[in-house]
């Protein structure tokens, strides 16, 4: 539990995560977690779906559970007077949903649509297959996060229940409150709220193993009728907790995110003015995360688009980045950091991602010290490890592509 008191607001945010997120769940139950986040909110032993509704209605919040490969969580923001009443509503769409036949078959009907949806959005597709091709059929980073129609259909309510009982459990929730509050009183008023649940933690898993050193694979999504064309193009890098971590932040940044998209947006949409977006990401987590290329383009300049992001791909993985880029960067960084801290909200968000990897409370001053330490021999190195052409996973998803290829 963490509890950050601020003055911006008389409001406070209320982050509850727990480890009860995509990687728990089976392929063939995939979205499993995705659902029964879905249900939390519908009902509970205490309150029916039409009383929660009112109260957070009457209270003016907004609540939301929000699911991803690790992670089930929930989050609204209140007023400080109001924080008593949401912790109760909060505490009880966590610990006892009731999953009634009649909302799971809403709820479903509704997750059916929402992946219909997805399946006809090129850009999403592209970043599906993607995940499948870099981490193929056997590990939950390459499942769909929302389940497929198949796997939605197949999920019973007795997995629902199942489900909840093995992963919400104490020992893997974790609670941050940030706003205007009383440190004291308010860990006291969650202690009466958690004190009767008691359950051993659930089970840990291990992930299994990625390759790093796989050839080059490419996937074509035909989706007639559509007018653009979306690239998702990507690699295997690191762990949130791989030393050098930083140093791969640092050369994504440059890659593509820095001012207008870094190298891939200076090549692919301001020079040769062919993309509607082009930027890179990187995502390390407990096991190795992505990192992606994004690039949206019209469908006839596809291939041109694959041999910029080829070429800048290739150049910075055996030129690196030039000494300006890394400074400039690292200046960028950590004069951004101010920025995590601009809102209850935000402050929240940090607070549970320092505590879910154990990286001590006084991050937040250690931060700066751990970009500068960086040096440009690092980057280099992260550059030249990661972005290798010849091992890219290549999704693109659009119009017929008979004619097009990379």
């Amino acid at each position: 539990m963490i509890v950050q008191p601020t003055s911006m607001a008389p409001a406070v945010t209320l982050n509850a995560s727990l480890l009860a997120g995509g990687v728990y769940e089976s392929r063939e139950l995939s979205g499993l977690a995705y659902l029964t986040g879905r249900l939390m909110d519908r009902g509970t032993e205490r309150r029916s779906a039409e009383m929660i509704a009112e109260q957070l209605d009457d209270l003016g919040v907004a609540l939301r559970v929000t699911t991803t490969r690790h992670l089930l969580g929930v989050s609204c923001t209140c007023l400080a007077e109001d924080l008593d009443d949401v912790l109760s509503i909060v505490v009880d769409v966590i610990r006892r949903p009731t999953f009634s036949e009649e909302e799971i078959a809403k709820r479903r009907a509704e997750a059916i649509t929402t992946v219909r949806q997805d399946e006809d959005n090129p850009a999403l597709r592209a970043a599906d297959t993607l995940a499948e091709l870099l981490y193929g059929p056997h590990h939950p980073y390459g499942w769909p996060a929302k389940g497929t129609v198949e796997s939605l259909e197949r999920i019973q309510r007795q997995d629902i229940v199942g489900f909840h009982a093995e992963r919400v459990r104490p020992g893997v929730l974790s609670l941050a409150m940030v706003g205007d509050l009383q440190p004291d009183r308010v860990v006291d008023r969650i202690a009466r709220e958690l004190e009767d649940w008691a359950a051993p933690p659930p089970d840990a898993i291990e992930l299994p193993a990625v390759s790093l050193a796989t050839p080059r694979r490419t996937r074509l999504i035909e989706m007639p009728g559509k007018s653009q064309s979306d690239i998702a193009y990507g690699f295997i890098a690191v762990r949130r907790l791989d030393p050098r971590y930083y140093a791969y932040w640092m050369m994504n940044n440059i890659l593509g995110q820095y001012g207008l998209g870094g190298r891939l947006g200076e090549n692919i949409r301001e020079r040769q003015g062919m993309a509607y977006y082009a930027f890179s990401s990187f995502d390390a987590s407990f096991a190795e995360g992505p990192l992606v290329v994004r690039a949206g383009v019209n469908p006839e300049n596809v291939t041109r688009a694959l041999e910029a992001i080829d070429h800048e791909a290739r150049r910075m993985g055996e030129e690196g980045p030039t000494p300006t880029e890394v400074e400039a960067t690292r200046e960028y960084l950590v004069g951004s950091i101010p920025r995590m801290f601009e809102t209850n909200s935000s402050i929240a968000v940090f607070l549970q991602m320092i505590e879910q990897f154990g990286l001590g409370l006084d991050y937040a001053q250690q931060l700066p010290g751990h970009l500068r330490a960086v040096t440009f021999d690092e980057v280099r190195a992260a550059a030249r490890d990661v972005l290798r052409p010849d091992r890219a996973a290549v999704a693109i998803a659009g119009p017929s592509m008979a004619s097009r290829g990379s």
